[in-house]
């Protein structure tokens, strides 16, 4: 063979390397689902998706494996919910030694304080509950920060995190950021959509029924954002436990408020909520997402989340 053919042929080579490695996808980690849910529709087909935290996942109690650090080490994109969600994140990005952008999802979001949260469904009790024994026994909450980190339980916030990730994404890989603007302005518009049925669909339930008892404490921005009380046995962490005082006034609560239906989340222990249903008397009306998608159905997805949300809320409590 030719010295100038072996050249033609070396060339040739390196053009086809440096032409795959342009093209292959964007390597990108989510710390749970619904954000590997979203990080999937901004980026479609120019990145590979790993989720930490798969479908009915409890990020409150996760434990990242060594596995889960080679994801993360071998990252080009970290994407994480912020507001002290992910307990374990530090520890897991020292393990890793990934030394890339990681993604605060909810940057920029008005977070909710949990004390303000926490004060005004007191305050709330009040008109309902004259024993003011506000006990504040949830010590297992202080495994968050002071806000709320559910901020994607309002479809407005969800529109911050799909802003902040398709920013991410198109720094991340500029030669693709056409694709992921125009993604994300669809998604957006999708999300304004459903964000005005929610509205509807909530404001048709009696305002009396506006009452939402789930395991543990992940609803304040649904609450706060589409008209509802919130109430349970537990604060924002899915690993504390009620005291008997705290169960004792929950009941009351229910009671006094004529409260319409109990509802599941998919990733807690339905013990407690068994245990109120059975000392109540009010019905389960069914499961219900927080922090995790469905593995399939409906919920899978984040928009579909809502919607499956919604529907069980307004066939309980539309009475």
């Amino acid at each position: 063979m030719s010295k100038s053919l072996t050249l033609l042929l070396g060339a040739a080579v390196l053009t086809l390397s440096s032409a795959a490695r342009a093209e292959a996808p964007l390597n990108v980690v989510a710390s749970f689902s619904i954000l590997g849910d979203m990080v999937e529709n901004i980026g479609g087909e120019h990145i590979d998706v790993t989720t930490l935290v798969g479908p009915d996942g409890d990020a409150h109690v996760f434990s990242p494996s060594p596995t889960d650090a080679r994801a993360v080490g071998e990252a080009d994109l970290f994407v994480v919910n912020g507001l002290h969600f992910e307990g374990w994140l530090d520890r897991l990005v020292e393990a890793s030694g990934y030394a890339g952008p990681v993604v605060i999802a909810s940057q920029g979001i008005d977070a909710l304080s949990f004390d303000e949260e926490r004060e005004e469904h007191a305050n709330h009790d009040h008109d309902h509950d004259h024993d003011h024994d506000h006990d504040d026994s949830h010590g297992a909450d202080q495994e968050h920060g002071p806000e709320d980190p559910h901020a994607w339980q309002d479809l407005q916030n969800g529109k911050r995190y799909v802003e902040n990730i398709r920013d991410a994404l198109v720094e991340a890989d500029p030669a693709h950021a056409d694709d992921y603007r125009r993604n994300a302005g669809q998604y957006i518009e999708a999300i304004d959509a459903l964000d005005n049925k929610v509205q509807q669909r909530i404001g048709e339930i009696p305002e009396a029924n506006r009452v939402l008892i789930t395991n543990h404490d992940a609803f304040g921005y649904f609450a706060n954002a589409y008209g509802l009380d919130v109430l349970s046995p537990v604060g924002l962490s899915t690993a504390a436990e009620p005291s008997a005082a705290d169960m004792a006034k929950l009941i009351r609560q229910i009671q006094e408020r004529d409260v319409q239906a109990l509802f599941l989340e998919n990733m807690t222990n339905p013990a407690l909520l068994e245990q109120l249903a059975d000392e109540t008397g009010v019905a389960i009306g069914g499961t219900l997402y927080a922090g995790a998608l469905a593995s399939d159905g409906e919920a899978s997805t984040y928009l579909g989340m809502f919607k499956h949300n919604v529907d069980k809320l307004t066939q309980a409590l539309d009475d």
